[in-house]
């Protein structure tokens, strides 16, 4: 028998909020495992105590702001209109069923008025992760960084050219201490000091969003977006740096000290760190060796003609500072150039007669030329890394943190397009969408053992650790610490 509903909704009910809400909704467990005191502690200054009109509560403020980057909601309007009509939300507010909830342009105001000009987001953002390092959630022994990209509110055909120099002066002077060094250890004469700046060179700006950067990488969109430079924690995958900046700028500028930022702020003692292949450059290797950490980067392929014998063939000989051919003859070194290459030249009368000369080179004069960076041995240390046991292990968890991390911000949490148009507003929405991450990640956690949080931690630790060590057997001069 089929019963006929007519739809009604007349009759009166006496119900409370809290029975709506089902006991394992995300909102309750993370509500019941998480103090949010630190948002009114951290806001508290911003407010005025005495004068103005009665303001929402900044932690009621927050925890809306913080449903939206939960949900993948992006527009704060319809974030107001998902609030008045889900319990659940409006349960976790501390709102009744007929309470008004504020107008969104609460959200919009304060962000335009009271916290312009201010790091607040990065203050609470960091507030999060000093919170899972307190719990034992986060050691920084073990750091894993990547970078993607954000599309920026912006049309791609709408630009101005401009012409910027890049910001590479210590760079460069760290090199050329190097080069100069170099020749003259070899009793070539020195470079004298740069005197001009950097090079200039043409970018794209957008006339819509003119902090946002035109990017035309290998397989990735071109247009205008922005690159959320992340670090995550080999623990429990939570998120211990955010840092934004136009697709223009290359990962590896940023990266020496973003690491060092998270060292000073947190107190890390990094043992081990995880990066892609964009971070492969003498210079990333050499900060790594200086700094005493154990980096793995990701293989990239070598470049050269097609047709021709690649580097790789060409065995550098340290004793003798000079590289063999596959043929077994001698490259010597030749100079240092003022780029910081080494080079390393055949003998012409040698290679004329070489049976394998088309395959080698197709200079004129029969002349193989091989170039060797001064940091190059930083990079090959970094490379051998790479290829042991423990390289591989830390570049398999690499995949199962940061990339995963990532992965979870877009499909989850509206990370594909920035919201905002302006550097300062989009780093809003980074450090927001990795606050409810690591919010996420430290509930879960404190669910599996609520009154042992650093037993659980140990635990997980151990069963990491049991994974890697499976299937190798590490020598007997690497031993794990206590």
């Amino acid at each position: 028998m089929i019963r006929h509903n007519d739809g009604s909704q007349r009759e009166l009910e006496f119900i409370s909020i809290e029975e709506l809400v089902p006991p394992d909704h995300l909102l309750r467990q993370i509500d019941s495992r998480i103090d949010f005191s630190f948002v009114r502690d951290r806001l508290y200054p911003l407010y005025c105590s005495d004068n103005g009109r009665p303001a929402v509560d900044p932690e009621v403020l927050f925890r809306m702001v913080f449903i939206g980057y939960l949900y993948g909601i992006r527009s704060e309007r319809e974030l107001i209109r998902q609030i008045e009509v889900n319990v659940a939300y409006r349960w976790f507010l501390g709102y009744g069923l007929r309470d008004k909830i504020p107008h969104h342009s609460t959200i919009s105001q304060n962000r335009r008025r009271r916290f312009e000009g201010t790091d607040v987001f990065r203050e609470l953002f960091e507030d999060v992760v000093v919170l899972a390092i307190k719990a034992g959630y986060v050691t920084g022994e073990s750091l894993y960084t990547d970078s993607t990209h954000l599309k920026a509110n912006a049309n791609k055909h709408k630009f101005k050219k401009k012409r910027v120099r890049a910001n590479v002066r210590k760079y460069l002077e760290e090199l050329d201490d190097s080069i100069n060094a170099d020749r003259k250890s070899r009793g070539k004469k020195e470079f004298p000091p740069r005197e001009d700046d950097p090079p200039e060179k043409d970018i794209k700006q957008s006339t819509t969003d003119s902090d946002s950067g035109f990017m035309t990488r290998e397989g990735k969109p071109r247009g205008f977006y922005y690159l959320d430079h992340r670090t995550c924690d080999g623990m429990h995958n939570l998120i211990t740096d955010v840092h934004l900046t136009p697709a223009s700028i290359s990962d590896s500028l940023v990266y020496p000290e973003r690491l060092d930022y998270q060292c000073d702020r947190f107190g890390f003692d990094v043992e081990e760190v995880g990066v892609d292949a964009g971070y492969n450059t003498p210079n990333i290797c050499r900060e790594l060796v200086k700094r005493g950490i154990f980096g793995v980067v990701g293989y990239q392929k070598p470049g050269g003609k097609r047709g021709l014998f690649r580097k790789s063939r060409f065995t550098y000989d340290s004793e003798s500072d000079s590289y063999l051919c596959p043929e077994g003859h001698r490259l010597k070194y030749s100079t240092t150039t003022r780029r910081g290459f080494c080079q390393y030249a055949s003998n012409p009368h040698i290679c004329k007669n070489c049976s394998r000369l088309t395959e080698c080179t197709h200079s004129r004069i029969h002349r193989k030329v091989i170039t060797r960076h001064v940091w190059e041995k930083y990079k090959e240390e970094i490379s051998n890394n790479r290829t042991s046991d423990r390289g591989k292990a830390i570049k398999q968890r690499r995949r199962e943190t940061v990339e995963r991390s990532f992965a979870d911000a877009k499909e989850l949490h509206g990370y594909r397009y920035a919201r905002f148009r302006g550097r300062k507003r989009v780093e809003e929405q980074c450090l927001m969408t990795a606050i409810v991450q690591n919010i996420k990640k430290i509930a879960t956690l404190l669910g599996k053992s609520p009154d042992n949080p650093l037993k659980t931690c140990k635990n997980h630790l151990l069963k990491y650790l049991n994974r890697i060590f499976e299937s190798i057997n590490p020598p007997e001069s690497y031993t794990l610490k206590t």
